[in-house]
């Protein structure tokens, strides 16, 4: 009876996380971020309250799509994006705020905001968590863009294969923007 019962109790405390959507309000999680004196903790109101948002997510810094594609696609175009009354870009990635930091200075980009997530807390709230172990990865965040504002979901736009950067790409934010 013992081994049933604690299954049973392990599969009712398990909870299922639907996929954000349109309308949805962001979960409270907490992001890292690079300071001067060192990583520190940023929560997600912090980021969102009282803004219009564009934050896109990728599967993991210096990664091919994500470096060559999706975050140079937000650098070049991030002024476009902001005339279209966007107070703020941000990148979310399932890394250290160090490789974040790394990643940034990489890009040579000051006008986006690099949000750390370490451990997948964000991208699980969201329901938008990858399992990539099958490729030594672990657990990442899929591949997305969305419009936040004040911390309420108005545009979301997911990649259906994690290599891809078509629907959450900056071009394609543009267009519907």
């Amino acid at each position: 009876n013992g081994p049933i019962v604690a299954g049973q109790r392990a599969q009712a405390e398990r909870t299922i996380t639907m996929p954000i959507k349109v309308g949805d309000t962001l979960p409270n999680t907490t992001f890292r971020v690079m300071t001067a004196e060192g990583p520190k903790p940023k929560p997600s109101e912090e980021v969102f309250k009282g803004r219009k948002v564009v934050l896109f997510a990728v599967p993991g810094a210096f990664t091919p799509t994500c470096s060559k594609n999706h975050l140079p696609g937000f650098v070049k175009n991030a002024s476009a994006i902001k005339a279209k009354g966007i107070d703020a870009i941000a990148v979310t990635a399932v890394n250290d705020p160090f490789v974040m930091a790394a990643w940034k200075d990489a890009a040579g980009s000051d006008d986006i905001e690099f949000l750390a997530d370490g451990s997948a807390d964000f991208a699980k709230a969201v329901g938008l968590e990858l399992d990539a172990s099958a490729g030594g990865l672990g657990i990442r965040s899929k591949r997305y863009c969305m419009v936040v504002d004040d911390g309420v979901v108005k545009s979301l736009a997911i990649e259906d294969v994690p290599g891809k950067a078509d629907v959450s790409g900056a071009d394609a934010l543009l267009k519907s923007l």
